[in-house]
Formats: structure tokens, C-alpha cells, sequence
């Protein structure tokens, strides 16, 4: 936000001594990237319920990228709270045990729960009971008593795993405390899962669900706030749940962070797709390696020993990992990782054969295919292939291969990285949100796009984080669909990361916007199970949008009206003089600018219809897609407009206050007893670029009139500007 958006704020937190602690100890982070991230804390808690005043309870989203630092940002929001004399912060994470566990050690280590000295600022109490009551209590008495300063009064620091049995132990511990005086910040960390209400569609809640509602009504006066990067299901989510957000903060990741846009944005230098015969299924067991999984490998052993290469003796250089993501089902993990320790064995084998062997020389021609591939885009940074090849043998030989997934019971705390460089890790939905996999420079996943879900694909995405500097190692083979599934999400994300932004730059309520996401036909957005109300998908692509229900209301009718006469005082209209017949004459304004027709026309024109304001917003949705395409490419996007026979009028005939089809609202083909042609309304449009008609009908119904002049709006979108779009309207 800049310094006027601050205005938005309910109230101004102070930066002090704990935050800037955390954020000093980010050595790691330049100061304009710490600097960002005390911003948006600020911004996040400011909006959020004040401390003092009136209670009451805030919800607020934030949204950031996979693996670019969401727990840093709320890591921090906890600090500037207790900067801010906040008594409690609780934190909701983690639906495994493994998964709570990393988030808790990452969040005392960073707020240094354990490395104060004196009397405490953090009290800490894990998946808390009741118990704990003497401390809580202790803690509220300190921070009620004027005499103690608030340096000296510890904030109190609740890590609960999202299950559940825990939250349910946290709501019967925290029924025992007043807490109508008491500030408290809840983060729910992974907010789009398991959080929601799943059973929204069978008149029922989930007992997760039901336990996050009951510890939101234990605190009078909070703060919720919901940490994602797909935040697809709790903005899709019925705007009257408790758990929908109020206002949104969109988290820009810092420097050197890899994401979508770097990796499925361009030209597919770091992908590779895996052919059909290649992706393992029941109708294609797979009985050997296949070989877009031996060159994998062969990129990966060439980058590790270039990394290897190009790190002096003695000094500190991070890991590397390959990730093998293959299907659901443990077995073919299993499979998976022995042809890949097979394969191993075997190139260290025969890359210690007698130089000019003949499989020797074979598989160093394949190391060779390798090599060339890294070249373009690691460029001087790839030492000379005499050298990769020297170290090669000894550097495959030291990788350690893991199987990771519940049959062997691998776990993303298990694993020790300094036990060696270089990791292939295979497994399967384990290792999907929230599993870090260190330093991630090649995936092999063979797998499709599974429920098609956009913000279960997306969390997959373990090979975004932060390795701008070894970018160019980094290679990721995918099968077809998901690659384009991938790419396809790319746009997507943008648009609605781009479309929060606005609304936060704003200060507008979440609640007032449409849900409106551009979206490939192949995904849904998220799971249906937490969606109440419907959605509608479409894409208009050398086809027509204008309202089904042509019976508005007087009010409605009244300000269209207004807004097409508007229209022909406000635009260059000359008529068109091929035709004699008034039905037959229209006024013609070429070369308008959309931006203008936009805001001046299509922003302007009321619709009522719930269907066709879904579909409205669609079709708007593609006219700001083609403006910032154009934007991009440093020119300005055209559109036509035609008010149509303006000195006659026409009638178009209802039933039950609906139209019937499309042919019936515009004029076809006709001849005259003059013996002129009249091509149709159809062809009065500029077939490359978005075209308007302004039509002014009266309805008859079983031939009686009904309404006079109703303004009906008619727009034609060209198949250059498509774009498939997924829109919710909740009213």
C-alpha cells in the first residue's frame, strides 16, 4: 500500500522493538525486503479489529504465492501485535502432526521464544488443555496490572494443530477466562483447508469447522486472519459464512523469489513435457525407466556437480533436491525409487569403466545431451564438461534417494539435510502443501491434473521458492495436460492477485466484489464441497452477450435510458446511408476507445437478471483482459458502436417475461417490397474488435404491449480476445 492507502487502516500499529527484532534477524533479506514485510504487517493489523474501543471481531485474507514466505509475514504480524499490546495470539496449523510440528519450531525460532533473556516476552503453550489454566490466568492478571510495563508483561503464544480434538481442548481451556477486555490475533495458517465447511451442501458443519466458530465466539474482541496461496475456496465461500473475509492483503514475495510467471510465463525453457507412453497408468504400467526420467536424472547429476564445481573449498553451499511426484498409490512409489537407486548403481558402475569402453562412451554421449540442455540457461555459469565429467561418478555415487509417503512413514521433520548435498526424494501427496523440499532444482512429476481442482494443482507446486541464483538448473517435466493446466493457472493467478490488489489499494470490503476469475474449462476453482452458490462458466468468442430478461424495473429502464442518450451526446455518430428504411438505419462510431466505452457504456448499464449479471460480469471480465494486453504491448484497444434504427422503433415479443432465442432480438435477413437486402443486425459490427449496439425495443406480451422503450444493450466479442472465466455472483 502507499501512504495514502493507509488512510483505509481502523487504526495505526506501532513498529518497535519485537518486530524489528524478528525482521533484523533476516540477515538474509535486504532492508528494503524487511522493510516491505513491516508494511504489510501494518497494513494487515490495521485492518484488522482495533484494541481498544467497541468489541467485535475482523476477518481479514492474505494472500501470497507458494513458498514465498507467508510465514515470515504472519510470523511478524504476531510481534507488531505484541508490540501493540496484544495478551494472546493463537496460531491454527497444520492438519498433520508433521506439518504442525515444522510450523511451530519455524515460529519459535523467529520470534526467539527460547533465546530471551530476562523475564520472558513469549509464553508458549502447545495444543494447550485445561491444564493450562494457572498460566493463562497468570498471563491476564500481568498484562491487567497498570504497575507492569508492557515490556515486562510476556505475550502469551498458543500453537494449535488445525484438528479437531485440539481445537476442541483450546475452546473447553479458554471458557474459564473474561477475555471481553482482551485483544487477540488467531492466524489460521493453510486457511482454505480443512477450515471451511465441507458439508455447506448437506445442511451440516464439520467438526473442524465447528470447533475454529466456537473459538471465535470465546474471544469478544479478535482479529482472524487467513494465510493461503490458493485463496479460491474462501473467496468462493458464502459471503454470510463467519469464515468469509472482510478485506484482503496480497503479499508480494521478496527478491529472488522463482514463481509461476518465471517458470509457465515464457517460453517453457525450464519445462519439459513427458509423453503419454511415459505417464504410468493401469492401462500403461510402466516396467522401466522411462527416459524422460533418465534425463532428469542426468540434468540433475550435471547441476549438482556443477553447483559442486562452482562453490570454493570451505565454504558454505546449500543443497540440492530432485523430487519424483508419480501417482496417488505408495506401490508405485516403491517402484519409482528402485529403478531410480538401479540407475544410480549403474552409471556410477560404468562411469568407472576404462575410458573408450564402449557403454562408457554411450552413457558419457548422454551425460553430453545433458549438458547442452543446462547450457542454455545457465550459460557461463556451467563449468567446462571436462570438468562435470570428472567429478561426475563421484557426485552420483554420494546422492541419497528417499521414499517419502506413509508406507515407509518419512517425514519432512525426519530428515537431516546436512547428512549429504545432494536428495532425490519420491513419493506422492506427502509431499504436496506445506512439505519443504531443500533447495529444489529438478521435479519428474507423471502425473495428470487428478480432480482438476485449481488450488490442489497449484500446491503441488514445490519447485516455486526462493533460487533465483540457481535458476538455471532448475528443470521441471510434467505430463501435457498438467503443463498446460499449469500455465494455464499462470493467467489465473494473476488476474486475481491483480484484482485483490485493486480492491485492497481501494479500501474496498471483500463482500462488494464480484467473484469473477479467468479460469481454463480443465479446472474447477477448488473443491465444490465448500461452495454454496452456484458458478457460472462461459467465454465469449465471436459471440454475443446481451441480457435474457428484458422486463427491468422502472428504475432500471429509467437510468438506461439516460445512459443512451448519454451515449449519443457523448460519442462522434454519423449514420450509415446504405439503406432508405428507418427499421433499416443506424448511427455508426468507429475507432472509439474501449477504455472509454468501458467506463462510459458497458460499467454504466444496469442489468437485474442474477444470470445474466454473472454473465455481464464475464464478458466484462475479457473486455479488461484485452485492455491490459493491449496496455502490455503499447497500444490502444479499439471498439465500435452502433445505435440502432434510432428513428424507428421496434418491438420484440416476451414470454414470461423472458426472451426466447437469440435470432429474435436481432433483426435477420430481409427484402423489401423496394427490393433491398437488408443483411441483418449481425453484420453490423467490426468482426476483429469489440462491438456495441445500443437497440431501444417495446415489449409485447401475447401481442399486447407491455413495456415501452427498453434499452437493451448487445455486445459482440471477437474470438481474438477469448478467455475462459468462471464467475459467482452472491447479490
Amino acid at each position: 500500500m502507499s501512504g495514502n492507502d493507509r488512510d483505509h487502516l481502523l487504526w495505526r500499529p506501532a513498529v518497535l522493538g519485537e518486530t524489528n527484532s524478528v525482521l533484523a534477524s533476516k540477515s538474509n533479506i535486504s532492508q528494503a525486503g524487511r522493510d516491505s514485510v513491516a508494511r504489510a504487517a501494518v497494513d494487515i493489523l490495521g485492518r484488522g479489529q482495533p484494541p481498544q474501543g467497541a468489541a467485535g471481531s475482523r476477518t481479514g485474507l492474505a494472500v501470497g504465492y507458494v513458498q514465498s514466505g507467508k510465514t515470515l509475514s504472519f510470523t511478524t504480524v504476531l510481534a507488531l501485535a505484541r508490540d501493540n499490546s496484544f495478551p494472546i495470539v493463537i496460531v491454527v496449523a497444520g492438519t498433520s502432526n508433521d506439518l504442525f510440528a515444522q510450523t511451530n519450531s519455524r515460529l519459535l525460532e523467529d520470534l526467539h521464544v527460547a533465546n530471551s533473556y530476562g523475564p520472558p516476552r513469549w509464553i508458549h503453550l502447545r495444543n494447550p488443555d485445561e491444564g493450562a489454566r494457572p498460566l493463562v490466568q497468570s498471563v491476564l492478571d500481568n498484562w491487567r496490572d497498570e504497575e507492569n510495563l508492557p515490556e515486562d508483561r510476556a505475550t502469551l503464544l498458543i500453537t494449535v494443530a488445525k484438528q479437531h480434538v485440539r481445537l476442541g481442548n483450546l475452546n473447553t481451556l479458554l471458557e474459564h477466562f473474561d477475555l471481553h477486555d482482551v485483544p487477540i490475533v488467531v492466524v489460521d495458517d493453510e486457511a482454505d483447508q480443512a477450515s471451511l465447511n465441507a458439508r455447506v451442501n448437506q445442511g451440516s458443519e464439520t467438526t473442524t469447522y465447528q470447533r475454529l466458530l466456537d473459538l471465535r465466539d470465546r474471544l469478544p474482541r479478535h482479529t482472524f486472519l487467513q494465510y493461503t496461496a490458493t485463496p479460491q475456496a474462501p473467496l468462493l465461500i458464502n459471503i454470510i459464512d463467519v469464515l468469509s473475509p472482510e478485506y484482503v492483503e496480497v503479499l508480494e514475495p521478496g527478491e529472488g523469489y522463482v514463481g509461476g510467471r518465471d517458470f509457465f510465463g515464457g517460453n517453457r525453457q525450464y519445462t519439459r513435457v513427458i509423453p503419454p507412453e511415459q505417464v504410468p497408468s493401469r492401462e500403461n504400467p510402466i516396467d522401466e525407466p522411462p527416459e524422460t526420467l533418465l534425463q532428469a536424472l542426468r540434468v540433475f547429476f550435471v547441476g549438482i556437480t556443477a553447483a559442486l564445481i562452482r562453490t570454493p573449498w570451505g565454504e558454505a553451499n546449500q543443497n540440492r533436491s530432485m523430487l519424483v511426484h508419480p501417482t496417488r498409490t505408495t506401490q508405485e512409489h516403491f517402484q519409482y525409487f528402485q529403478a531410480i537407486l538401479a540407475v544410480k548403481e549403474e552409471w556410477v558402475r560404468v562411469l568407472n569403466l576404462p575410458v573408450g569402453d564402449h557403454d562408457r562412451t554411450e552413457l558419457e554421449a548422454d551425460f553430453l545431451a545433458a549438458y547442452r540442455d543446462l547450457q542454455g540457461t545457465m550459460g557461463a555459469e556451467l563449468p567446462e564438461l571436462a570438468n562435470i565429467m570428472q567429478r561426475l561418478r563421484r557426485n552420483i555415487a554420494n546422492v541419497q534417494v528417499r521414499e517419502v509417503n506413509r508406507r515407509v512413514g518419512n517425514r519432512a521433520r525426519d530428515f537431516d539435510w546436512r547428512q549429504a548435498y545432494a536428495w532425490i526424494l519420491v513419493g506422492g501427496q506427502a509431499m504436496d502443501r506445506g512439505f519443504t523440499v531443500k533447495e529444489l532444482t529438478v521435479t519428474y512429476m507423471p502425473r495428470g491434473i487428478g480432480t482438476g481442482n485449481a488450488d490442489t494443482l497449484q500446491q503441488r507446486a514445490r519447485f516455486f521458492g526462493y533460487k533465483r541464483q540457481y535458476l538455471g538448473s532448475c528443470r521441471i517435466y510434467l505430463e501435457a495436460q498438467a503443463l498446460a493446466s499449469f500455465e494455464g493457472y499462470v493467467e489465473h493467478e494473476e488476474a486475481m492477485r491483480e484484482e485483490l490488489a485493486r480492491l485492497q489499494r481501494n479500501g474496498r470490503a471483500l463482500r462488494d466484489w464480484k467473484r469473477r476469475f479467468i479460469l481454463s474449462p480443465d479446472l474447477q476453482p477448488c473443491r465444490s464441497s465448500v461452495i454454496q452458490q452456484d458458478i457460472v462458466r462461459g467465454n465469449y468468442s465471436d459471440d454475443w452477450f446481451y441480457p435474457k430478461m428484458l422486463r427491468m424495473s422502472p428504475g432500471a429502464i429509467a437510468a438506461n435510458r439516460a445512459l443512451f442518450e448519454g451515449v449519443q451526446a457523448r460519442f462522434r455518430f454519423q449514420a450509415d446511408q446504405r439503406f432508405t428504411l428507418p427499421a433499416q438505419r443506424h448511427l455508426i462510431c468507429e475507432n472509439a476507445a474501449l477504455i472509454e466505452v468501458l467506463d462510459e457504456v458497458l460499467l454504466k448499464y444496469r442489468i437485474e437478471d442474477p444470470l445474466d449479471t454473472q454473465n455481464s460480469i464475464g464478458f466484462l471480465l475479457q473486455v479488461s483482459q484485452a485492455l491490459k494486453r493491449a496496455e502490455r504491448r503499447n497500444e490502444i484497444e479499439l471498439a465500435n458502436l452502433y445505435v440502432m434504427r434510432p428513428d424507428f422503433q421496434g418491438s420484440r415479443g416476451v414470454e414470461n417475461g423472458k426472451l426466447g432465442s437469440a435470432r429474435r432480438l436481432l433483426q435477420g435477413k430481409t427484402k423489401t417490397a423496394r427490393g433491398e437486402n437488408y443483411p441483418g443486425d449481425h453484420v453490423f459490427i467490426a468482426p476483429d474488435r469489440i462491438s456495441v449496439q445500443l437497440h431501444v425495443f417495446n415489449l409485447t406480451e401475447n401481442g399486447h404491449p407491455t413495456i415501452e422503450q427498453v434499452p437493451v444493450l448487445a455486445v459482440w466479442i471477437p474470438a481474438r480476445l477469448e478467455v475462459d472465466w468462471v464467475v459467482q455472483d452472491q447479490g
